[in-house]
């Protein structure tokens, strides 16, 4: 009988699995062996794509007589870096005495790619292969992923959606590229009086600095409108309540032009106008014409999937999204979370039958353990089958990241960092055990004079979920505060919230047609806001919904869920746009703003290849590679639909003359970088 060969992606991941198989292995260079089986890693990608040089040499030489490039077959080889490695596991996947191979890389797209390339390389054949797919690296799922194992056929469509993921930014990197270097380079190296100047672009990169710097020139060009307020600060059972006109049907400046939207004037001497007829003999006092009492109950949010999860951190700790995955990471690595590469956010049906085991262990974790042991005892886990929270409809490789209960004895290993980001995954994770939270919400609507004055104000009744929610290295309940503050500044509205239960019952008995005095009237100046720049936690939910940016209604509905990029790439094309310098950080905001380099980049594939620009291009890519991976299109469809697209806009580029143009363009884009508002000012 043959041995098992089991592959993993990293080292650590490979000592994982042979210590769950209880391999009494000795340690041998780049693998570890048995008796039985022998364990084995790569040390993330081992094989790569060659550059055009090694099909010929005269692609070395960058020109328009070479491109557009695009081989019949594409060619491939180890990395300079990793040989010895890859010698290694070339050498055990041929080796005479295995005879089953359990591919153990990351569950995904990419892992999927990293094997079959080292496969593909080491010419490996008349073996059984099996796939191990598994969401978490507790004991019990390494072992129910290599117990479950399917053959490693079950998985060539999303092999060849990798595939050919590798090929279009492959195609697209060179040829868009090149030609448009060789087209604008020299003119964009004089203009920045440069070194060099190189033009890169890519499918979804390129559509990202799009985004950054079309918001970028809206804050621009967007013109402040002052406009005036009249609000009144009146008192109530002993508590200040401040109330705002607006002007309705009854009022005297309904649909008038000198209003600023219902609930302001565009000159501040209109307001007093209103203040004084309001205030001037006869004096009367304010009439009760309506008291709405309403409940309100919020919902505890769906999981984390890896995006949200990007979004939060950026928001609570201000770190890039590159950050968040690399500790999303190092938590599944410590068998802490389940897998961080994800898009879903809720559960499969089998996960939530056994879900009870994740809460168990969480009774270890001190932050926690009381919440988690009150999930238990109360037995909140009942309904959550029939809940939003499990759609086996709405995942498609993984479910969403929750914790495993299991791998606490690493939390102190953890940064300070890594601890809060762990804690926040259990919280929305027991959260969804819990009830709705439930606000009281009272609003009323005054009148004076036939004016009408409206307030609205809320109270928590029953925290629910909130109990679970708040997070112990914040004050939860101040933060959420300040977003809804800003949320209702950029609207222009107040809402009272400072009150409490006692303040409601006082007003139980308040009804229509009573009499209230008259409180304090004042003008209060606001302006219009401009959008607000995109930080890097907005920017990755951004990419993950570009379907917003659709006008299409069809073509909308058709890419809902692809998004731009991946959740395990959008971090990482991110980052190559701050080290390229066509955007630029601040690390303490976590702000996004192009640069000057990258604002010409922009109007450089906007006078050339502008769909490269167009969200709707780019996720209808990547709904494409997702047929791909759910068989629905054929890889050659695919193919042919790429060849013709790289080939045409790159014989378009070869032939347009618009440098001159291009030349006074960027001069006119320097002045506005300069003079209204930069990278370097971007809060």
């Amino acid at each position: 009988m043959g041995k098992n060969l089991f592959i993993a992606e990293k080292p650590s991941v490979a000592r994982e699995f042979a210590r769950v198989l209880q391999l009494n292995t000795s340690n041998r260079d780049g693998y570890m062996e048995s008796d039985q089986a022998i364990v084995t890693w790569c040390v993330g990608h081992l094989v790569t794509m060659s550059y055009p040089e090694v099909y010929d040499e005269k692609y070395k030489r960058w020109s328009f007589d070479t491109i557009p490039f695009i081989p019949d077959r594409f060619k491939y080889e180890v990395i300079d870096s990793v040989k010895k490695q890859f010698q290694i596991v070339s050498g055990l996947l041929n080796r005479a005495d295995v005879d089953t191979i359990y591919v153990c890389t990351d569950s995904g797209r990419e892992g999927e790619y990293i094997y079959r390339l080292v496969e593909q390389e080491a010419h490996v054949t008349g073996k059984i292969r099996k796939r191990v797919w598994i969401d978490s690296q507790t004991e019990e799922e390494i072992k129910r992923g290599i117990r479950e194992a399917r053959d490693l056929s079950a998985y060539d469509a999303l092999g060849a959606a990798a595939y050919l993921r590798a090929k279009e930014d492959y195609l697209m990197g060179i040829n868009f590229s090149r030609a448009l270097t060789l087209k604008y380079g020299n003119g964009i190296k004089g203009f920045l009086k440069a070194d060099r100047a190189v033009v890169s672009v890519g499918r979804v990169m390129t559509c990202v600095l799009g985004m950054v710097v079309k918001r970028e020139r809206e804050i621009r060009d967007f013109v402040k409108t002052p406009f005036y307020r009249v609000v009144m600060d009146m008192e109530i059972q002993g508590r200040s309540l401040v109330c705002d006109w607006k002007a309705t049907e009854k009022s005297r400046y309904f649909n008038s032009p000198l209003l600023y939207k219902e609930n302001g004037f565009k000159e501040e001497k209109d307001a007093r106008e209103l203040i004084c007829f309001l205030t001037e003999e006869p004096t009367e006092d304010m009439t009760v014409d309506a008291v709405e009492k309403k409940k309100e109950t919020k919902n505890p949010p769906l999981l984390y999937n890896l995006a949200e999860l990007q979004n939060d951190c950026s928001k609570f700790f201000k770190i890039s999204p590159d950050e968040t995955l690399r500790i999303a990471q190092e938590l599944y690595e410590k068998k802490m979370t389940t897998y961080p590469r994800t898009d879903a956010r809720v559960l499969s049906s089998a996960v939530a039958k056994e879900i009870h085991k994740n809460i168990r262990g969480i009774q270890n974790y001190e932050v926690c353990s009381q919440l988690a042991a009150e999930v238990l005892s109360s037995n909140k886990i009942a309904g959550i089958a029939k809940s939003r929270y499990v759609n086996d409809k709405q995942i498609t490789d993984h479910y969403a990241i929750i914790p495993t209960g299991q791998g606490l004895s690493a939390l102190r290993s953890l940064n300070p960092t890594a601890q809060k980001v762990y804690e926040i995954i259990v919280r929305r994770f027991l959260s969804i055990f819990y009830p709705p939270a439930i606000y009281r919400k009272v609003s009323l609507t005054l009148n004076l004079k036939g004016e009408q004055f409206f307030a609205s104000f809320k109270v928590l009744e029953e925290e629910g979920y909130l109990k679970a929610a708040r997070a112990s290295f914040f004050n939860a309940k101040k933060k959420q505060a300040e977003n809804e503050e800003e949320d209702k500044q950029e609207n222009g509205e107040q809402e009272n919230e400072d009150f409490d239960i006692g303040f409601l019952k006082a007003l139980h008995d308040l009804k229509k047609g009573d009499h209230l005095p008259v409180g304090t009237l004042e003008v209060k100046e606001g302006e219009t806001s401009p959008p607000k720049r995109y930080n890097s936690g907005s920017m990755i939910l951004t990419m993950e919904n570009a379907g917003q940016f659709i006008e299409d209604e069809e073509l909308r509905s058709q890419i809902k869920g692809s998004g731009i990029g991946t959740s395990a790439t959008r971090a990482e094309i991110l980052k190559k746009l701050f080290n390229i310098n066509y955007l630029s950080l601040n690390k303490k905001t976590q702000i996004i703003t192009p640069t000057l380099m990258g604002e010409m980049i922009y109007e450089v594939v906007g006078n050339s290849i502008r769909p490269l620009l167009d969200p709707a291009l780019t996720a209808s890519w990547e709904k494409g590679l997702t047929m791909v991976a759910e068989g629905t299109i054929t890889e050659e469809e695919y193919m042919k639909k790429l060849d013709d697209f790289v080939r045409r806009r790159t014989n378009v580029v070869k032939q347009l003359n618009n440098q001159s143009s291009l030349t006074r363009r960027y001069q006119e884009v320097a002045r506005n970088y300069s003079s209204k508002g930069s990278a370097q000012k971007g809060k």
